[in-house]
């Protein structure tokens, strides 16, 4: 019983390992982080109901894991070669693709939950 719980302890400090890794190097997350905060900042103030909040949460949750998908990507192309591939420049485009659709899709929606509270706010 021990043992499992030893590997199950090893895969979440293993995790947070890769999230605190793609945190401190990648310049992207870095941006991605500090856009949730001000969105975490900006709900507190603006008092976003429960339903905004957890649209919010999954944006994060999903624009992030995407980030991270896209750093395990471009990591494991430059891992197999440093040649000028087709298929390691589409492989590495697509993922950072993927990451740049949700963040425009996360900021379009953030747009429509904040700008009328904003609104109202200044009013």
């Amino acid at each position: 019983m021990s043992d499992k719980k030893g590997k199950l302890s090893k895969s979440f400090r293993y995790a947070f390992e890769g999230i605190f890794t793609c945190i401190r190097h990648e310049r992207n997350m870095k941006i991605h982080c500090v856009m949730a905060v001000l969105v975490v900042i900006g709900g507190f103030v603006l008092h976003i109901s429960q339903i905004e909040w957890f649209i919010c949460l999954i944006l994060f949750g999903l624009v992030m894991s995407l980030e991270m998908v896209n750093t395990a990507i471009e990591a494991t192309v430059d891992l197999v070669t440093q040649e000028r591939k087709p298929l390691a420049k589409k492989a590495k485009d697509v993922a950072a693709g993927a990451v740049l659709i949700s963040a425009i899709m996360a900021a379009i929606i953030g747009c429509i939950i904040f700008i009328p509270k904003l609104i109202m706010f200044f009013m």
